[in-house]
């Protein structure tokens, strides 16, 4: 049963008697239509009051308790309400703040649903039909659902792996909990007036934006095809992110809520409603989950300086161009190398295995990163992996005779090295036997100590932290033979200079990066170690000066459009 069914306002023009029936054969009525237009029913400037009551009726019927509290037991009775007087309809500067503990009822608790009903009223008006001064032309009536229903929020469950507990259990306990639907609270409640007179074309309207839209039944001017619309009041959720609501339980009788009345203007309530609306439809395409990328969208928006939002986006844009660059870079000078003078294939080898580690913690901590980083982390795997295809041959053949496996990968060199090449892998094998006996003892250590000391979600969560944590505070030693073969072959020529200089300024960006993109902690101070690398890199770079137009020791020319040299590695002008 509706409340209220407000007739025609007295300020609209009557329909002209007679104007039912068509002026000629063949023409509809347009009385018989939806209107075309609207406006503003009410008249800026008026004084309003508005009335909020809490409520967990399903129709927003929240006055029949004085009818019925004598034979049946209220459960509302406990919710506040309160009222909100003199509002001047148009006011920019009217902003309320109220404050509540709400004792929540015991069905709320237990997943019913709680309501807030907002009776805008003129000046005079009372939203209570046992009132005497209640008039239905006055009143406009909304809800607004606040327990909001969402999958519980998935517990990242860590325990000591020596300790005695049931991981079968555990692990079926977390799948259960993905699938629960409970109710969870936000403790602000924005209420929005729009305050401005907009002409509104109905038959363009969003649904988005129409369905906020409330008509004043039976009320048209004297052509039938514009009608007249109530005030629009917007219950502003833009700004809601999932790590801001609480789940409701019978371990939260009260809970804090804040209601805030605000003008608002309608060209803001077009984007707000829209990115409302954007924003949930977003998060069911993503099947109901957490939404942590579009949370971590509306946190930069709502809790960064604009400045710094601004540095932000010219950041993240710097970050994928260098990042971009570097790999191109990357890539080119790997295709035309033809030989691995200075190059280290243990640093290569060992970058896919640390690339894949940290794309792997990456994965295991993806509701704390963001699908940039994660991007970035993978490319970086699938290069480092070509680059070991074109240093060696790499293919899967038969075991021998005797074998526990039936295939094994073969490693070969593409062509016979050279005495340089030589050189360059017995340098390679002693910087890494100089870095091992440092670093597999570090490993070693803490791994004990990560084992005994702290909590892992498994075995698998507890091997892929355990090697992040160690590649991101040793990680630097894997480009410690690379720096060696730098220095007993005093040259960088073999070096992707191009690439250098792109990833030096990644790196630089990343130093920034670190503070503006959310990531795991350690992910953030491996942007800051890379700095040491690249600096020693640089200095390299400068004691060893090297002629970009000249065709240097390995028979490589830097710059690309260089002049075209002969076997004897004399160019045709010096000739």
């Amino acid at each position: 049963m509706k409340l209220f069914s407000p007739t025609k306002p007295q300020t609209t023009p009557a329909v002209p008697p007679g104007s039912e029936t068509p002026s000629s054969v063949g023409q509809v009525n347009p009385l018989l239509l939806p209107p075309q237009h609207a406006h503003l029913a009410w008249a800026l400037g008026q004084p309003l009051s508005m009335y909020v009551y809490f409520s967990t009726s399903p129709n927003g019927d929240v006055f029949s308790r004085q009818w019925t509290s004598g034979w049946r037991e209220d459960q509302d009775k406990d919710l506040p309400s309160f009222v909100w007087s003199n509002i001047t309809f148009g006011d920019w500067d009217d902003h309320r703040t109220e404050y509540f503990d709400i004792a929540l009822p015991e069905v709320v608790q237990r997943n019913a649903s709680l309501w807030a009903d907002v009776f805008l009223t003129k000046e005079g008006a009372n939203p209570d039909p046992s009132n005497s001064s209640f008039n239905p032309q006055s009143v406009h009536h909304i809800r607004k659902l606040l327990s909001r229903y969402l999958p519980k929020a998935k517990i990242r469950k860590e325990k000591n792996l020596l300790s005695n507990s049931d991981d079968a259990q555990e692990e079926q306990e977390e799948v259960i909990e993905e699938d629960v639907i409970v109710s969870h609270w936000y403790r602000n409640l924005t209420l929005a007036l729009i305050s401005d007179e907009t002409a509104l074309a109905l038959d363009k309207l969003p649904p988005v934006i129409s369905e906020h839209i409330h008509l004043v039944p039976g009320a048209r001017d004297a052509s039938g095809t514009k009608g007249f619309y109530k005030p629009i009041v917007f219950p502003n959720d833009v700004w809601l992110l999932r790590s801001h609501l609480t789940e409701i339980n019978t371990t939260t009788p009260s809970l804090p809520l804040q209601i805030t009345f605000q003008p608002m203007s309608y060209l803001k309530f077009q984007i707000f409603a829209s990115m409302t609306h954007g924003f949930d439809e977003a998060i069911k395409q993503q099947g109901g989950g957490t939404g942590a990328e579009l949370d971590e969208v509306k946190r930069m928006l709502l809790e960064t300086n604009p400045w710094f939002l601004g540095l932000t986006g010219l950041v993240s844009i710097l970050h994928v161009v260098f990042e971009m660059l570097a790999f191109k870079s990357d890539v080119s000078h790997w295709r035309q190398q033809k030989e691995l003078v200075g190059v280290s294939l243990r640093t290569i080898i060992t970058n896919v295995f640390v690339q894949t580690v940290i794309l792997l913690y990456l994965i295991d901590n993806n509701t704390d990163t963001s699908w940039m980083i994660l991007l970035g982390s993978g490319m970086g795997v699938i290069v480092e992996a070509w680059k070991i295809t074109k240093a060696v041959d790499v293919s899967i053949v038969r075991s021998p005779a005797g074998s526990m496996l039936p295939y094994m990968l073969s490693i070969k060199d593409k062509h016979v090295l050279s005495e340089d090449e030589k050189r360059t892998q017995e340098y390679d094998k002693l910087a890494f036997r100089y870095v091992s006996y440092v670093a597999i003892p570090l490993l070693i250590a803490y791994s004990i100590y990560s084992l005994v000391y702290e909590t892992h979600r498994g075995w698998y969560s507890y091997i892929i932290s355990t090697l992040t944590s160690f590649v991101y505070m040793f990680g630097f030693a894997q480009l410690i033979p690379q720096l060696i073969i730098n220095y007993k072959l005093k040259s960088v020529a073999h070096m992707p200079m191009k690439a250098m200089v792109y990833k030096t300024l990644s790196t630089v960006v990343d130093d920034l990066f670190a503070f503006c993109i959310k990531m795991p902690t350690l992910h953030r101070l491996a942007c800051f170690r890379d700095d040491l690398v690249f600096l020693v890199f640089l200095y390299q770079r400068w004691i060893y000066r090297i002629d970009p137009k000249r065709v240097n020791e390995y028979g490589q020319v830097m710059v690309e459009d260089a002049v075209k040299t002969d076997g004897n590695g004399e160019t045709k002008k010096d000739k």
